[in-house]
């Protein structure tokens, strides 16, 4: 039977009653065992259920200890496991019927502790039989090349580890329905291989409860319910009982399905319900307490496959995809605008992520190739893209789903994959993906479970013959790792935007630089030429200083000498600049010796070896230097003047660095009293100190005289 829709999920009644039904609390429990509700205390039975007098031979256990009915040995163990607060298998206990029962104890929260005798196989395998099957299981799924194939080997092992006549694989796809994706089965039995099942068919309580108890066991679909005796007016939580009672709609559902016994084995993967181990019979069948502990264990091999398979494929994707986008970025031209670059490698776009069109979108630029819609509809679909919220990729298979206008362009973009840049030059690209129209294979027609009324029953479907539903609107999915790339791709040309305003600004800024670089070499040029040439007329004015002192009576040659040597003072300074080329600072510790060497060259040769130098290396801008150098020649001068009588004689200078002052010393050890008078040179001191923002000290020397300069190294 075949019918055509343009939705994704068929017609069908309303279910949400499913949906709240409170199956984890169903207050009776399935025939082929007892349970029992005791006190934690002393382990008397508090409530009871199932067939009792036919298994102990009594109507009834109430108010009696659990140990009266199990014996001393089992009790002496279920003890300890209450003491423990944990679940646990304690041991087998033969009922007055001859057969053998598996004793399970569960904490039963505020009611107590809960006591299940499920009846056992009576027949288990030996431990080394169940741990040799799972090993053989674990390592066929190891082998397995891809997801579809594990699940393939675990279909075969389940089959094999249970005895059921139909196993499936049955995987949630994002739309909550399921699909069977692998299946082992006896030849008598139909099979559901590709067939789909509404998401209806397991409510969310029941998904929640396979989250919290792996494994769920109906022995036989035909049972009578055995209640929970007294009633209580809190109902027993029984999630974890694996004797719980299930839904008469599950049931109901079962018998159309001509299923006579049934067990689920959830999957779980990174802590979500990826599917379900279908069983299925068409007898009834138990699946003892070992057989569970050992489909849980499969399941969990499964699981950890599924993960590895899968992780491995998406790897696989994600390094494909990213050496293209590597390759699309690294070949992107660096002009015009990015949309406009992209837009030149539009194609290579287009098949990144196996699209069958593309569209780039800038504040003036549209560009395409591959199928695509009308440049209206584009420029619509960009401005819903960029309303949305997030930085996320907009990935959907089903665009009409969440952007109705598109219904008009489903022959085109039923599929949409989108990514955003804003910026300076935002960008908006669109991948399409045409629609397919699709054939599901449904297990019955899901639109047939009826509901009588709004207080009625709902009454599941009662075939599950093959039936075919054509699906419009819909796309090839993106996959995970194509939506990754999108995402990966936008950042990669948001860096590239990025680097290329960096270069277009550092372009600009070059050539800003060259033309300083070419004024300051003229400018530099021109310092070094008013260098020599003040250098050239300070050297020729201190030649004629020395030629007047030459020609000059006694009296007036020394003051000729003296004027000789302030000159030579400034004159070093400009010499230093001149050959090492900074114009703004000097070593002054270098500029104080040559100075003093220049200072005792010019009143002979006895005096340049009575002097004494300690110079720390001090960095000084030049202006300052020179003031500096004035004051050192004037102290000089005072000490060979007065000192000495002028006589040659000891001269110690010294220079400091003290954190953000100099300390510059002249130290003689002659008669002492020669300090600052009201002469030229007297008068010149006072003024250079006060430039420099610093104070002079004349100290007794013991003997001589100390003069101590202290300034700040930088202008005040």
């Amino acid at each position: 039977m075949t019918q055509t829709l343009d939705i994704a999920t068929p017609d069908g009644p309303d279910l949400t009653d499913c949906d709240r039904e409170p199956i984890h609390v169903p207050e009776a429990i399935q025939p082929h065992g007892l349970l029992f509700v005791l006190d934690a205390t002393e382990l008397w039975v508090r409530r009871e259920a199932g067939r009792l007098d036919r298994v102990t031979g009594r109507d009834s256990w109430l108010n009696q200890s659990i140990s009266s009915l199990i014996g001393d040995d089992l009790a002496r163990r279920l003890r300890a496991a209450v003491a423990a607060g944990v679940s646990e298998f304690i041991g087998r206990w033969r009922g007055r019927n001859g057969l053998d029962y598996d004793a399970v104890v569960r904490p039963g929260g505020a009611q107590g502790v809960v006591l299940e005798l499920e009846q056992s196989s009576q027949a288990a395998l030996l431990g080394v039989d169940l741990i040799g099957l799972l090993d053989t299981a674990a390592s066929s799924l190891e082998r397995a090349a891809s997801v579809v194939q594990v699940c393939e080997r675990a279909a075969e092992a389940f089959r094999t580890l249970t005895g059921f006549d139909r196993i499936m694989i049955y995987r949630f796809l994002d739309d909550e329905a399921g699909q069977v994706v692998a299946e082992a089965k006896a030849d008598e039995a139909d099979s559901f291989q590709n067939h789909h099942f509404p998401a209806t068919d397991i409510p969310r309580q029941a998904r929640a409860l396979y989250l919290r108890n792996p494994v769920r066991v109906i022995a036989d679909a035909h049972y009578e319910p055995q209640p929970l005796r007294p009633a209580a007016e809190v109902p027993l939580d029984m999630s974890d009982c694996g004797l719980r009672s299930v839904s008469p709609v599950h049931i109901q559902y079962l018998r159309n399905m001509g299923v006579r016994a049934s067990a689920s084995v959830s999957i779980i993967v990174d802590d979500e319900l990826w599917g379900l181990v279908a069983c299925h019979s068409s007898r009834s069948q138990l699946m003892p307490y070992e057989t569970r502990l050992a489909a849980t264990n499969l399941a969990r091999s499964l699981a950890r496959q599924i993960k590895s398979k899968g992780d491995a494929e998406l790897y696989r994707e994600r390094v494909r995809l990213r050496q293209l986008e590597d390759e699309l970025v690294a070949r992107l031209p660096q002009e015009p605008s990015l949309p406009a670059s992209l837009g030149q490698k539009a194609e290579t776009l287009r098949t990144l992520v196996d699209a069958d069109g593309v569209a780039i979108l800038g504040i003036d630029d549209l560009t395409t190739a591959g199928v695509t819609p009308q440049p209206q509809a584009i420029r619509d679909l960009a401005a819903w893209v960029i309303e949305q919220p997030g930085l996320r990729p907009i990935a959907s298979h089903r665009l009409s789903s969440v952007f109705p206008a598109a219904e008009a362009l489903r022959d085109c973009a039923s599929g949409l994959l989108a990514v955003h840049l804003p910026g300076e030059q935002p960008l908006t690209i669109l991948w399409f993906r045409a629609e397919i129209v699709e054939t599901i294979r449904w297990a019955g027609n899901p639109a047939s479970a009826v509901k009588t009324g709004p207080g009625g029953a709902l009454t599941p479907r009662a075939s599950f013959e093959a039936w075919s539903q054509t699906v419009h609107g819909r796309s090839r999915r993106w996959t995970v790792g194509q939506a990754e790339s999108a995402a990966r791709l936008r950042d990669a040309l948001g860096d590239f935007a990025a680097v290329s305003r960096l270069r277009s600004l550092n372009r600009s800024l070059q050539a800003s630089l060259s033309e300083r670089e070419r004024r300051l070499e003229q400018q530099t040029y021109l310092m070094r030429e008013v260098n020599h040439r003040v250098q050239n007329s300070l050297t020729l004015v201190s030649s004629f200083l020395g030629l007047q002192a030459r020609q000059a009576d006694p009296a007036a040659r020394d003051d000729l000498m003296e004027a000789r040597r302030r000159v030579r003072s400034v004159s070093m300074v400009h010499s230093r600049l001149y050959r090492d080329g900074d114009q703004a600072n000097i070593d002054m510790g270098r500029y104080v010796s040559d100075l003093l060497d220049d200072l005792g060259d010019s009143v002979g040769p006895e005096w340049s070896a009575a002097m004494q130098r300690d110079l720390a290396p001090v960095s000084i801008e030049a202006g300052r230097a020179v003031t500096i150098g004035l004051i050192l020649t004037e102290l000089v001068i005072n000490a060979q003047k007065y000192a000495y009588d002028g006589e040659p004689g000891p001269i110690t200078v010294r220079l400091e660095e003290d954190d953000t002052f100099l300390r510059l010393i002249v130290q003689d050890a002659g008669k002492g009293g020669h300090q600052v008078g009201q002469g030229f040179g007297s008068m010149m001191i006072r003024t250079l100190v006060g430039q420099l923002g610093g104070k002079l000290d004349y100290l007794d020397g013991h003997p001589g005289l100390r003069a101590v300069l202290r300034a700040p190294i930088t202008a005040p």
